[in-house]
C-alpha cells in the first residue's frame, strides 16, 4: 500500500492559549492533506475524476501527544482505508520521524454539485483510490501493533450513514 505524504507547515496562529495546536486546527491540517491528494494526484488531463466534488461526512481524530509550534513541518501519512458504490474512507496520522501526534479518519462522499445529490465513485477514480488502498497485511499489522482505543480510530467500522446511490 501506497501512502501520500504533505509535509504540512505550521502556523503560529494554529496555537492555543495552551501553548499547542488546537484540535479545530487539525481539521484544516486534514483538509490540506486531502486536498493536496485528491486534486494534485487524481488522474490528470482530460478526466473528469473528482472534479464534480466531495463532501465530508465525518471526521473521526485520536489526539495522542501536544503538537507544539516549529518551523519544520509536521508530515500527514494519508491512505484509503475503505471505498464502497458512494463512500471513501480516508485515514491519517500526523507525525515527525519520532512521534505520531494524531490519528484520523474522514468519510468522503463523491458528490454531484449540478444535481445537487451524492454519485457513486467512477472506475477511474477506483482504479486511483486503489494504489493507496490498505490491504489486508497492513492492516494484520497495524491491528498487532496497537495498544488500544486511540490506536484503532475507525479501524473495520462500518462507516455511519454511508451513502448508497
Amino acid at each position: 500500500m501506497a501512502r501520500h505524504i504533505y509535509p504540512c507547515p505550521l502556523r503560529w496562529s494554529d496555537m492555543d492559549a495552551f501553548g499547542h495546536v488546537n484540535n479545530v486546527v487539525y481539521l484544516r491540517y486534514l483538509e490540506e492533506a486531502r486536498v493536496d491528494f485528491m486534486w494534485r494526484l487524481a488522474p490528470g488531463g482530460d478526466s473528469q475524476a473528482f472534479t464534480g466534488g466531495v463532501v465530508v461526512a465525518r471526521h473521526e481524530i485520536s489526539y495522542l501527544k501536544p503538537l507544539v509550534h516549529r518551523h519544520a513541518p509536521v508530515t500527514i501519512e494519508l491512505w484509503v482505508k475503505e471505498t464502497g458504490a458512494a463512500f471513501i474512507t480516508l485515514a491519517y496520522e500526523v507525525k515527525d520521524e519520532d512521534t505520531v501526534y494524531a490519528r484520523a479518519s474522514t468519510v468522503i462522499v463523491p458528490y454531484d454539485l449540478e444535481r445537487g445529490r451524492p454519485r457513486r465513485l467512477t472506475s477511474e477514480e477506483e482504479g486511483f483510490l486503489a494504489k493507496y488502498r490498505e490491504d489486508g497485511a497492513a492492516k494484520a499489522a497495524g491491528a498487532a501493533g496497537t495498544a488500544g482505543a486511540a490506536e484503532d480510530v475507525g479501524r473495520d467500522e462500518q462507516p455511519e450513514g454511508a451513502v448508497t446511490v
